[in-house]
C-alpha cells in the first residue's frame, strides 16, 4: 500500500499539529478544521510529545528497564523514544510499530539508527499479531520487565467503543511482572471544556483522517487493566510531572488531552 495524498494520514495529521513538513494540504486541513473548535488545537499534539519525552525519561533513568515496545510510533521527530531513552542507557533496545505507509516510507531509515532501534509494520490494534511478531519477539524479552508504550493512539481506534480496554487488556496480559505502560488519550474532562472537547472530536470523526475520541476520566482510567498507576495517576498531560513550575494557564487543547503511567504487579 503506498502513500496516498489524496487520504488524510494520522501520522501526517500529527506531523502537520507539531509544524513538520512531512504533510500534505489534506492533513493540514483536519488540523483547520479542528482549530475551529479550538483555535489552539496543535497543543494536543504538543502535549503528547512532551509526556511522551518526560515518561520515557522517567522509566529509563528510574526504572531499569532496558526494551520499549512502541505502538504507533507515527512519523519521526526531533525527539523519538530510542533518543531519550538510549541518551540514558545506549544499550536500552526500542521496537517501533506503525503501519502507516508513510510512516514506514519515512521512519525505517530515521528510526533503524543503531542495532538497538527497530521497526515493525503491523496494526497495533490486533495485540496478537504484534505479541507474536517474529521482530518484536527477537528484540523484546518477554520474560523481563519492558514498557509498552501507546502513546495518542487508541484514540484513533475506529470500531467498538469498548474494543480499545480489551486491547489493553490482551497487551497487559502478556506482559511480565515489573512491566510499565505509558499511555496518554484524548480527554473530555466533563467539565465546562467538555463542549469544546466533543467538538473537536465531531471534527476529528468528520474530518478526511475519520477518527479521534475523547473519553472520560474513568474511560482512560480502564485503560490500565489490573496495574498500579504512578503518582499522580491519570492526570493531564500538562501536569504528568511538568518541567517547571507553571507560569501561564493552560489553554483548552492543553486541557483535554490526558495520560498516565501504571506497573503491572
Amino acid at each position: 500500500m503506498g502513500v496516498d495524498p489524496t487520504r488524510a494520514s494520522i501520522a501526517r495529521v500529527y506531523d502537520a499539529f507539531l509544524l513538520g513538513k512531512d504533510n500534505y494540504e489534506i492533513d493540514r486541513e483536519v488540523l483547520h478544521k479542528v482549530q475551529q473548535a479550538a483555535p489552539e488545537a496543535q497543543d494536543l499534539a504538543f502535549e503528547n510529545r512532551g509526556f511522551l519525552i518526560r515518561v520515557c525519561r522517567f522509566l529509563a533513568s528510574q526504572t531499569g528497564i532496558t526494551q520499549f515496545l512502541d505502538l504507533g510510533s507515527g512519523l519521526p521527530t526531533a525527539e523519538n523514544t530510542h533518543q531519550v531513552v538510549q541518551r540514558i542507557n545506549p544499550e536500552t533496545r526500542v521496537v517501533y510499530v506503525d503501519n502507516d505507509p508513510v510512516v514506514l516510507a519515512h521512519g525505517r531509515a530515521l528510526l533503524e539508527e543503531n542495532e538497538h532501534t527497530h521497526f515493525v509494520a503491523e496494526d497495533i490494534f490486533e495485540p496478537q499479531r504484534i505479541l507474536e511478531n517474529e521482530v518484536v519477539r527477537e528484540h523484546i524479552d518477554f520474560t523481563q520487565p519492558l514498557v509498552l508504550l501507546q502513546m495518542g493512539t487508541l484514540h484513533h481506534f475506529k470500531g467498538d467503543h469498548d474494543r480499545p480496554a480489551e486491547i489493553m487488556r490482551e497487551y497487559v496480559d502478556a506482559l511480565p511482572s515489573g512491566s510499565f505502560v505509558g499511555l496518554s488519550h484524548f480527554f473530555d474532562p466533563e467539565n465546562e471544556d467538555s463542549a469544546t472537547a466533543r467538538r473537536m472530536e465531531d471534527f476529528f470523526v468528520h474530518s478526511p483522517m475519520g477518527s479521534g475520541t475523547f473519553r472520560t476520566q474513568k474511560e482512560i482510567e480502564e485503560l490500565f487493566p489490573g496495574l498500579e498507576m504512578v503518582d499522580p495517576g491519570v492526570t493531564l498531560c500538562a501536569d504528568w510531572w511538568p518541567d517547571g513550575p507553571r507560569l501561564k494557564d493552560l489553554n483548552v487543547a492543553q486541557r483535554t488531552i490526558a495520560g498516565g503511567v501504571g506497573r503491572k504487579p
